[in-house]
């Protein structure tokens, strides 16, 4: 009998960023993360991704904190671990295309404030969005790893992913991550996908999945059979539903096996017990609603990412009109196709997500065009795989000639102006990128900050807590 080789899979802890962002609204408090990070310290994750994503507005914007000052006070507790971000390429954490000068700074203060890997992706897969994130990330020494929003569609082939993994090793990448935001990737689906990349490069492999569809589990299990090397988890509390596969059930999964993590289920239990009553004053409150914590396989006919289907949910219901959303729904893929079938996630989730919502309630298509919808037209964020349906790009944005180029080279540097503007708030370096990214939600966060060292009644500084687009 043929003797397999050991390969402990790796896990990438997401319970400090993306399983708060997609269950609880990325409202999870940096003094709610402090007190377990000692635990999770001790765990032997390969990283813990904490940064990132929603997190940076939702910080500003809900929590009146300070992101850059979470990560420092992070990086400080996690002695043993990577930290890890989820970067959007020339987006960073926004959602329109900046200035390679931004987006150069950015990297280097992430890293100097404590980030070890980089996750970087486009939400169209163009690499070309990715270049100058990744080329900054190895001048500041950290790892960086090139995610591709996995998507399914006639474009989408192996063939088509095994020819870009390769072009992704080619520009510098420490890494690859299939970054599938909507739990698309079925079980032996990813076997021929892990299989297929395996072919393509030789760069290690990591899968992120959400439990959307119910079968994210069983994909890592192929996956990591098939050979992959990294998966991403999150501790049980806030694990399943739109979240991720749970940590515990992964580690027990390949305990005694040739993947076996070596993970101590005692340790786990106790992190776990402390997320515990986090979810169950979220589901109190009606921050965590039941609705994102069940199994959807629907989602593969509708692509819809979990924190994009609480949004709907959302933007609907403030609408009054949460009878809509099955309509909703079964629009997304048609405007997806109309739009050049890109992936969804962030940004284009919410741009397609919002105009279906445009279309359902006005009651005809494409008669509101928010101006999100006219840059995508115009190729202002990007090349779609598919082109776009002419007749609806046409209604959008009628005789104006669209971009083909790389959008980030038709803005000229950026950084100066941003320091120009933000002087009158600068305390620290990164304040102005926390205006360059936020302009009006980074000028609330410091008067209120002011008012906070000044004695003044914080009080005048807070904001509506609205539902935050993840």
């Amino acid at each position: 009998m043929a003797v397999i080789e050991k390969k402990p899979v790796k896990i990438v802890e997401t319970v400090l960023r993306d399983a708060h962002q997609s269950l609880l609204a990325t409202r999870m408090s940096t003094e709610q993360m402090l007190p377990i990070i000692e635990k999770m310290d001790q765990v032997g994750f390969y990283a813990v991704e904490c940064w990132g994503g929603a997190t940076f507005d939702a910080s500003l914007r809900f929590l009146k904190e300070d992101p850059w000052e979470r990560l420092r006070k992070l990086r400080a507790g996690f002695k043993n671990t990577k930290l890890q971000m989820l970067f959007r390429g020339q987006n960073i954490l926004g959602y329109n295309h900046y200035a390679d000068d931004v987006v150069e700074y950015f990297v280097q203060k992430s890293v100097a404030n404590g980030i070890d890997i980089i996750r970087i992706f486009d939400c169209l897969n163009d690499i070309r969005n990715l270049r100058t994130a990744v080329k900054a990330t190895k001048k500041e020494k950290g790892h960086a790893q090139i995610a591709l929003s996995y998507t399914l569609g006639d474009a989408y082939t192996l063939d088509y992913w095994k020819n870009i993994a390769r072009e992704i090793e080619e520009m510098g990448a420490d890494s690859l991550c299939i970054k599938d935001m909507a739990g698309l990737l079925t079980p032996y689906n990813a076997d021929e996908l892990v299989k297929a990349l395996k072919e393509g490069t030789k760069l290690p492999i990591d899968l992120h999945t959400h439990y959307t569809s119910g079968v994210a589990s069983m994909t890592y299990l192929k996956a990591v059979e098939a050979g992959c090397d990294i998966i991403d988890c999150a501790m049980s509390p806030l694990a399943l539903g739109t979240s991720q596969p749970a940590t515990e059930v992964m580690v027990e999964t390949f305990r005694g096996t040739p993947f076996d993590t070596g993970y101590d289920q005692i340790k786990l239990a106790e992190i776990a017990d402390y997320f515990t009553p986090i979810r169950e004053k979220a589901l109190k409150d009606g921050l965590l609603n039941p609705k994102v914590l069940g199994v959807n396989i629907k989602t593969l006919q509708y692509q819809v990412p979990g924190g994009m289907l609480s949004n709907l949910v959302s933007q609907l219901k403030e609408a009054g009109k949460e009878d809509k959303y099955r309509e909703v729904l079964e629009e997304i893929p048609r405007v997806r196709k109309d739009f050049g079938e890109p992936p969804l996630v962030t940004p284009s989730s919410q741009i397609v997500g919002t105009q279906a919502v445009m279309n359902v309630l006005a009651g005809e298509r494409y008669k509101m065009v928010p101006k999100e919808s006219k840059k995508i037209m115009m190729g202002e964020f990007g090349q779609t795989v598919k082109p776009f349906n002419p007749e609806v790009q046409k209604k959008i944005i009628g005789d104006a000639t669209p971009i083909t180029c790389r959008p980030a080279d038709l803005i000229p540097p950026q950084l100066p102006q941003f320091e120009k503007e933000c002087a009158q708030w600068k305390q620290q370096d990164e304040d102005v990128l926390s205006y360059a990214l936020f302009p009006a939600v980074a000028k609330d966060f410091f008067e209120y900050r002011e008012a906070q060292q000044t004695k003044v009644d914080p009080k005048k500084a807070d904001k509506e807590n609205k539902v935050y687009p993840v």
